[in-house]
């Protein structure tokens, strides 16, 4: 029986601690916050709640693996899983309105030919159908294997190029494949809102990214009741059942070594905890100096950004019922300035403090910078809402009070305020996360900021092969 230390309570690491505790490891969880869950946070005040991470779940196979793997209650015996239908409704800038459903295919390509015109589903289900060929290429050794020893081939891009005349014609960026293969600036928004949901620009993402919406319409959207913190409470208690141990308000501050092998952490206070593994949640590179690049500001900073991903999230308070027509999820693409929000609106009681009220939640992907004026924050707010009313019928004159959550606020809750996204190929291999394995021997990496990424389902497959790494060793799937 090994003692491993996990170093936060996010998703990814909770992933790995309940599998390390079912193998028969002792392990401890030290957390810097006051609870667990990293960005999938919870805000309530009055009898609403809101989701203040992700709002939806996409591959829920991942989890539903977990819980089979480390206990004999299934996840839908621990969480309610209901498919969202429609899966979005999109309002484009022109006042163009399509509802598409939820994993079909030939269902999408009749609602965007019914709302777009004739033409405009097959233009996005031969769009899909390339992005399916990149997904086929990548899918394993980006998903479900480690991090090759050469990543080399996942630097290139794998999305097929179009054929001009008798020649191949690459495509190297998102922006490149809406403009040469969908044409319509509808069918262009509903392809960049799929890249912006992750933080990716389409004007600088590979192609590869065309995956994104390839996952999402092939394998579907997935509400949790209570809110996606309900996933977090599952997860957690799960790993309370298997006697993981929780330490909070302990932040870690470095990891100890000793003959060139991680031995254990230091806490803030001095206190040092030794382990024979130690698994890292915290954002990554971070919390040892000589093997990876410490994540700081100035020279530190990784690859010297100046600026970077996050979201602003606005919590609604609203009086009077949700009405009939309304659907879980709206994406209003920009119009006159204003910024693409995601628009939620789950009709849960266990959201609400009565019929007679609906909690509504808007976010929107943004650039921010270390100095970035609190005030702007509020501004943008203020333009969210304005529009979120193309989505939510007499939305000011039903508003309660609303709550806006900055990059900030991420910061505080997370340790970073950038939001990562998921590994994706192309682009050089600069969208590549962090190895599982550090080069520090006995050091691991879980959760977003690692391989193979961010997102629910990847950080849970993260905490996936970090375990089988620490309880198979070298022969785990090949790795070397």
């Amino acid at each position: 029986m090994a003692r491993i230390v996990v170093i936060g309570a996010g998703l990814g690491a909770m992933a790995a601690a309940a599998r390390l505790a079912v193998a028969g490891h002792r392990v401890t969880v030290y957390e810097r916050g006051a609870t667990y869950g990293g960005a999938v946070g919870r805000f309530a005040r009055d009898g609403f709640a809101f989701d203040t991470g992700p709002g939806l779940l996409h591959l829920p196979a991942v989890y539903r693996d977990l819980f089979v793997k480390t206990g004999k209650e299934p996840l839908e015996d621990c969480v309610t899983l209901t498919q969202v239908d429609p899966a979005s409704r999109h309002v484009f800038a022109d006042g163009t309105r399509v509802d598409l459903p939820n994993a079909s295919r030939a269902g999408t390509v009749a609602a965007l030919d019914t709302a777009l015109g004739a033409g405009a589903g097959e233009r996005w289900g031969d769009f899909l159908v390339r992005a399916r060929e990149a997904w086929d290429r990548t899918r394993r050794p980006l998903l479900e294997e480690p991090q090759p020893a050469d990543p080399a081939p996942l630097a290139r891009e794998p999305y097929p190029a179009l054929k001009a005349g008798l020649l191949r014609r690459p495509t190297t960026t998102l922006a490149q494949v809406g403009a040469r293969e969908l044409r319509d600036p509808r069918l262009v928004a509903l392809l960049d809102a799929h890249a912006w949901a992750y933080g990716f620009d389409p004007a600088t993402a590979p192609a590869s990214a065309a995956v994104l919406p390839y996952m999402e319409q092939t394998f579907g959207s997935w509400y949790v009741g209570g809110g996606l913190r309900a996933l977090a409470d599952a997860v957690y208690e799960r790993c309370r059942k298997r006697r993981v141990e929780f330490v909070f308000d302990t932040p870690v501050e470095d990891v100890l070594e000793k003959d060139g092998r991680a031995v254990g952490v230091r806490l803030a206070g001095g206190e040092t905890v030794e382990a024979d593994h130690v698994v890292s949640g915290a954002p990554v590179p971070s919390l040892y100096h000589e093997h990876v690049v410490e994540w700081g500001d100035g020279d530190d900073w990784p690859h010297f950004q100046l600026t970077w991903t996050s979201r602003v999230t606005v919590c609604l308070a609203l009086r009077g019922s949700r009405e009939a027509e309304a659907v879980h999820r709206t994406v209003v693409h920009a119009e006159g300035g204003r910024p693409t929000v995601t628009v939620l609106r789950p009709d849960d009681p266990a959201l609400r403090p009565d019929a007679d009220h609906e909690s509504v939640t808007v976010t929107a992907t943004v650039r921010t910078a270390p100095d970035q004026d609190a005030a702007a924050w509020e501004t943008l707010a203020g333009r969210m809402v304005e529009a979120a009313e193309r989505a939510v019928p007499g939305l000011r004159e039903r508003l309660l009070w609303q709550h806006v959550r900055t990059p900030e606020d991420v910061r505080r809750d997370t340790g970073a305020a950038e939001v990562p996204g998921p590994a994706l190929a192309g682009a050089g291999g600069q969208l590549l996360p962090a190895d599982n394995r550090s080069p520090l021997p006995g050091l691991w990496f879980a959760g977003g900021w690692s391989h193979p990424g961010g997102g629910l389902a990847h950080a849970g497959m993260s905490g996936a092969l970090v375990a089988g790494f620490i309880v198979e060793g070298a022969e785990f799937r090949g790795s070397r």
